[in-house]
C-alpha cells in the first residue's frame, strides 16, 4: 500500500509536469492514429480490390509487425534525430498493420449480393462505397483501430527515449532511480488510458453492429 501512497504524493507534487506529460502522450497517440487511419482506410479499399496491390502491400505491412517498436525507433533516429518526429513515425509504423489489415478484410468480406443490389439500384461506384460498403465495413475497421489504439497508447512510452516527453518519462525515471512509486506514476495512467480507449471503441463498435 505504501507504494501507491508514495506514487500519489509524487503525482501531486509534480502535478504540472504530469499534466504536460499526459498532454504530450495523448498528442503522440493522436498523431499516430490519425495518420494511420487516414492512410490505411483508402489503401485497404485499394488492396481489397486489387490482388496485385494486395500481395505487395499486405506482405510488406505484415513484415513490419514483427519488428519491435524500439527497433523501429532506433532505426529512425539517425534520420530524424532525437525528436518528437522520430517517436511519431515509430508509432505510425506500429499502428499501420492492424488498421490496414482489418480494412482490407472488411471490404473483401462484403456480400457480393449486396454490392450487386447497389449497382442494380443505379448507384455510381462512389455512391455504393459511401452509402453501402463503408457503413457495412466500419465495424471491422474499428476492430483494427481498437488494436492500433491499445498498441500505440502503451508504446508511446518509448517517446521518453528520444526526449519527447510523454508518460514514459516516469517509467524511465523510476527504473533509473530504482523507485517503483515513480514508475507507477507513469504506468498507471497508461494502463487507464488503454482501458478507456478499448472500452469506448468497443462500445462504438457494438453500437454500429446493433440491428436497426
Amino acid at each position: 500500500m505504501n507504494i501507491f501512497l508514495d506514487a500519489w504524493r509524487y503525482a501531486v507534487d509534480h502535478s504540472a509536469e504530469l499534466a504536460g506529460a499526459l498532454a504530450d502522450h495523448l498528442w503522440l497517440v493522436t498523431i499516430a492514429l490519425s495518420v494511420s487511419v487516414a492512410a490505411c482506410i483508402p489503401l485497404g479499399i485499394w488492396t481489397a480490390r486489387s490482388r496485385v496491390v494486395s500481395a505487395a502491400v499486405l506482405n510488406t505491412v505484415n513484415a513490419l509487425r514483427v519488428v519491435p517498436s524500439l527497433a523501429v525507433l532506433f532505426l529512425i533516429i539517425p534520420y530524424l534525430g532525437l525528436s518528437t518526429a522520430s517517436a511519431a513515425v515509430a508509432l505510425m509504423v506500429l499502428a499501420l498493420p492492424p488498421v490496414l489489415i482489418n480494412t482490407d478484410a472488411a471490404f473483401r468480406g462484403l456480400d457480393p449480393a449486396v454490392l450487386e443490389a447497389a449497382r442494380g439500384m443505379g448507384m455510381a461506384p462512389w455512391q455504393s462505397l459511401l452509402r453501402v460498403e463503408f457503413p457495412l465495413a466500419l465495424p471491422v475497421i474499428l476492430t483494427g483501430v481498437r488494436t492500433a489504439a491499445v498498441e500505440v497508447i502503451s508504446s508511446a512510452t518509448l517517446a521518453a527515449f528520444v526526449g519527447s516527453g510523454g508518460l514514459g518519462i516516469y517509467i524511465t525515471r523510476g527504473f533509473a532511480l530504482f523507485d517503483y512509486a515513480i514508475l507507477l506514476v507513469g504506468a498507471a495512467p497508461v494502463a487507464l488510458l488503454t482501458l478507456i480507449a478499448e472500452t469506448l471503441l468497443g462500445l462504438l463498435q457494438r453500437a454500429l453492429q446493433a440491428p436497426g
